[in-house]
């Protein structure tokens, strides 16, 4: 019965709806008129509109009944039983790997894969004491081996060689391609919790990225004893790519870091002229300094410019440089333009090498395992000079570093932060203050991917 009546009303309304627009479209000025006493009215207007529903009694209604046959299901669930569910994975072959090894972390179980991997020559050269290539395998759903694939990057001519291993009706077969690399760019952004190297792990960003990183901000942040909890980044980096799988990072394009609640910022630019591009920051002022922060590249610190007990005497005195702990053979640089003004042995210094820039400010490497420098050699930064080592009085191999000015020993981070830098030309000046918008807004996106990279 309420059905019914329901059905009913809205009939009712239909025809209601229908004659109040033929009214406003004959009698528009009495459709004006009626609006008006509806407002002023209040109650008796709207009684005067709810009469001209139909008394719900009147409304004929009639009941339609009609049987609603299910769709067959039984040629579906045959469709799903013979549709072919194939597996994908991807990994990386590491050096200690075996055919047997690799297939198991690829999720293949399949015998007669295993020996034709181990047989072919093309597959054992290709994927045996091989660390680091990537490597997909297809299979079926109960683990057989239906494809694989190994990419590779031999040269850095833009290409890349891929090894395809394919079943087919008499077994498998394998096949080496040549293919072109495309480039990419990825972002990606972490938070500083122990090292910089585990942030940059946990947010998949590349060593090499990661070792850019520390190099462009060397100048504005010290690495070795300024690092702290809570540190952030944002990166956006180059590229090249096989398949649509990174083979190998590029050059870092632009990048932020905050450190100690200081935002520093850098982008990679190329003047249209200029043999080569650098890094800036937004206003346009070069990250490259006179001097390098460090002799090293990034390396844990032992002991800063401080107060200190020597580890040898153990009596407390001034330590008048840095030392860097490092393995015996890491290269030692140079941290500016210079010349050798002395390069043998020097009492508990052991094997050093001390260098003379100009504004009589010098630089002091010692404790080398070897010297690859001769006195009144010229040398430009970042040259090798040498090599970390335990000469001397050392009780282990690490680097012990000084800057002195007019003979006196200074902090060598804090100068470096105020050595000198150089501007964008003006000519490239409208050029940079586009590409630094761009920039600004990559990294903005950067930001936001914490703590994993996106494509």
């Amino acid at each position: 019965m309420n059905s019914s009546l329901n059905n009913g009303l809205n009939t009712g309304l239909i025809r209601a709806k229908a004659a109040l627009l033929s009214l406003l479209q004959n009698h528009p000025k009495r459709v004006v008129a009626a609006l008006c006493a509806l407002m002023l009215g209040g109650g008796g207007a709207a009684f005067a509109v709810a009469n001209m529903i139909p008394d719900a009694a009147e409304v004929q209604v009639r009941n339609v009944l009609e049987v609603v046959e299910p769709l067959p299901l039984q040629w579906q669930a045959e469709a799903l039983e013979r549709h072919a569910l194939n597996l994908f994975r991807t990994e990386a072959t590491r050096s200690s790997d075996t055919v047997e090894s690799l297939l198991k972390r690829l999720g293949i179980d399949d015998a007669r894969a295993a020996a034709f991997l181990r047989k072919d020559s093309d597959a054992r050269n290709t994927l045996l004491g091989r660390a680091g290539r990537n490597v997909t395998a297809e299979a079926t759903a109960d683990h057989k081996l239906l494809k694989l694939s190994v990419r590779w990057n031999p040269l850095d001519d833009g290409s890349f060689k891929r090894l395809v291993v394919q079943r087919n009706s008499q077994g498998f077969s394998a096949r080496i391609e040549d293919a072109v690399l495309t480039s990419g760019t990825r972002m990606a952004s972490g938070v500083i919790r122990s090292s910089l190297f585990a942030a940059t792990d946990d947010a998949r960003v590349p060593d090499n990225v990661a070792t850019q990183l520390a190099e462009i901000f060397a100048g504005d942040i010290d690495f070795h004893r300024a690092l702290r909890k809570g540190d952030r980044f944002s990166v956006v980096y180059e590229t090249l790519e096989a398949d649509g799988e990174p083979m190998r990072a590029g050059r870092v394009l632009s990048a932020e870091f905050t450190n100690g609640g200081k935002a520093y910022q850098a982008m990679w630019f190329q003047e249209p002229d200029a043999a080569k591009g650098a890094y800036f920051n937004p206003n346009g002022q070069s990250l490259r300094h006179a001097y390098l922060a460090s002799p090293l590249a990034f390396s844990r610190v032992t002991s800063g410019f401080s107060m200190r007990v020597h580890p040898i005497s153990h009596i407390w005195k001034a330590h008048l440089g840095v030392d860097y702990a490092a393995p015996t053979g890491t290269e030692v640089r140079t941290v500016a333009d210079g010349t050798v003004e002395f390069a043998g042995v020097q009492r508990g210094f052991g094997n050093v090498v001390i260098v003379e820039h100009r504004n009589h400010h010098s630089t002091v490497y010692a404790h080398l395992s070897r010297i690859g420098v001769r006195a009144g050699e010229r040398v430009t930064q970042g040259e090798k000079i040498g090599a970390v080592g335990s000469t001397g009085w050392a009780t282990g191999p690490h680097l012990h570093f000084e800057f002195r000015v007019n003979g006196v020993h200074q902090d060598p981070l804090t100068l470096a932060k105020q050595s000198e830098t150089t501007p964008v030309t003006a000519a490239a000046k409208a050029a940079f203050d586009k590409a630094a918008a761009a920039m600004k807004t990559d990294l903005t996106a950067a930001a936001t991917l914490r703590p994993t990279s996106v494509q």
